[in-house]
């Protein structure tokens, strides 16, 4: 007689059953089975309030079971300051892009973190603009081929590429500030323990906790899944080392 069968792996409850636009090969949704596995382990998700971005995860409030608001380019962070302040004993976090949150919002980020406004921010860092065509980004590498830099990114012309977790680490108001990746089975569970981290910093109270996300473009960089993830270990990490960046000491003790 076969033994009953056991479930050992399921949607999480704070995705939506629905499918997403992403590219094949894309990292966002792992990404956002991440995000929802932890709000699901921490039972959150009735308190819990997303701020999607501009960008290619711009729909991101149909395919998470949660409130969610929609913020103008570059606006998440003083949308999500706004919610948190009216509604504090909500968890609210934003979900936002390189061309979202490192160009346009540069300023938002930056501010949000020099408060130190109690906010958990997913950064995915894919070096290139995704939904607009594949342009250059803030974070694209020096000689990297975009649709706005077909001969490479040139640094004399355009300068070096932002590393937004440094930047923001530096900044007093930041309690946790980690850089991850997504391109390997080791890397997503290092990542899942950070999202964690981050979402515990909320709801302790301790201030801006931000995870920054290596992620591939398959589409906009011209290749495969498989190879995309390679491009990832190979040129994104010597550039952007993972690694934690500012955890003040009360995060330290943090499971």
């Amino acid at each position: 007689m076969l033994a009953e069968e056991e479930i050992v792996y399921a949607r999480p409850k704070a995705l939506s059953g629905v499918h997403t636009h992403y590219c094949p090969g894309c990292t966002h949704g792992v990404a956002h089975r991440l995000v929802a596995e932890v709000i699901d382990e921490l039972g959150i998700a009735g308190q819990t309030i997303g701020v999607a971005p501009v960008g290619c995860a711009v729909f991101a409030y149909n395919y998470f079971d949660l409130d969610f608001a929609e913020a103008a380019h570059g606006r998440a962070p003083a949308m999500a300051t706004g919610i948190k302040r009216v509604l504090p004993e909500h968890v609210v976090f934003t979900y936002q892009g390189d061309g979202d949150m490192a160009a346009i919002g540069l300023s938002e980020i930056t501010h949000a973190a020099a408060r130190g406004e109690n906010l958990t921010v997913i950064f995915i860092n894919n070096a290139i603009y995704g939904m607009t065509g594949g342009q250059m980004a803030p974070t694209s590498l020096p000689g990297q081929k975009t649709t706005s830099s077909p001969l490479g990114r040139d640094i004399e012309t355009t300068g070096m590429p932002l590393h937004m977790a440094e930047m923001l680490a530096g900044i007093p108001g930041s309690a946790y500030v980690v850089r991850r990746s997504l391109h390997n089975v080791k890397e997503i569970n290092r990542a899942k323990k950070a999202i964690r981290r981050a979402f515990q910093v909320q709801l302790a109270g301790w201030g801006f906790a931000l995870v920054e996300l290596l992620s591939s473009c398959p589409t906009n960089w011209g290749l495969s899944a498989t190879g995309a993830l390679h491009w990832v270990a190979t040129h994104m990490l010597p550039a952007y080392p993972l690694g934690d960046y500012k955890v003040r000491p009360e995060v330290e003790a943090l499971r």
